[in-house]
């Protein structure tokens, strides 16, 4: 019975309505996307992209099993207007909430994986290279959403991209704001902030303010 609602949480109508909505017949018909019963469908009426071969399952969307969540009540989000490229396989784990404006594009690497319970928040652009795990509690977001002007009335806090290079581990619980730059293979600590372009490859940044604490260092998947 476990193994028969494991099949019928991603057999569902979400799942076929997710594919056939973004996809052609041909890529639709072979459900690259699996999407669990429960994901909040709120916005599809944006653009989704998949670079490169085409299989079933290749994207799991609000699937997952963390321990100290319980998945059967942890609800994702889909809110989308503007682009999502996918340049792979992905797994945005249950519970986490993907949000693209209209002008907003996301752009995730091959080998993308979220845990559970992380939100990406796009109206500028988002970019992730290949191989990146990102943990729980997590918010990405290139927007302050509400606008700051000066006394001559100009915006003073446009939309900035964020860029997050390859093979990137991001723990628990960071914040990452416009404007940031992770670069390959960094570790950033739980609990971390980034407002800014770190520098280092190979580095473990932590904190907030944050700060490199180590360097020459790589980590696996």
């Amino acid at each position: 019975m476990s193994k028969l609602r494991k099949i019928l949480k991603v057999l569902n109508l979400k799942t076929i309505y997710f594919n056939f909505k973004y996809l052609p017949f041909k890529s639709a018909i072979k459900l690259p996307f699996l999407i669990s019963s429960n994901v909040y469908l709120k916005k599809t009426n944006g653009k989704i992209i998949i670079e490169g071969p085409i299989f079933f399952g290749m994207i799991k969307i609000g699937l997952g099993d963390i321990g100290i969540f319980d998945e059967r009540v942890s609800r994702s989000i889909w809110n989308v207007s503007g682009k999502v490229n996918f340049k792979g396989t992905a797994n945005i784990g249950h519970g986490s909430k993907i949000s693209v404006d209209e002008n907003g594009c996301l752009e995730l690497g091959n080998n993308f994986q979220i845990t559970a319970e992380t939100a990406i928040v796009s109206h500028c652009k988002i970019v992730f290279g290949n191989d990146c795990l990102l943990s729980w509690d997590i918010l990405i977001m290139d927007t302050d959403f509400h606008k700051i002007v000066n006394d001559k009335g100009e915006i003073i806090n446009e939309s900035k991209p964020i860029l997050i290079e390859s093979n990137v581990w991001i723990g628990c619980r960071c914040t990452i704001l416009k404007g940031s730059i992770i670069p390959k293979n960094a570790i950033i600590g739980a609990n971390s902030l980034i407002t800014n372009s770190l520098e280092k490859q190979n580095a473990l940044y932590v904190g907030n303010p944050i700060k490199c604490i180590k360097e020459n260092i790589n980590w696996e998947l």
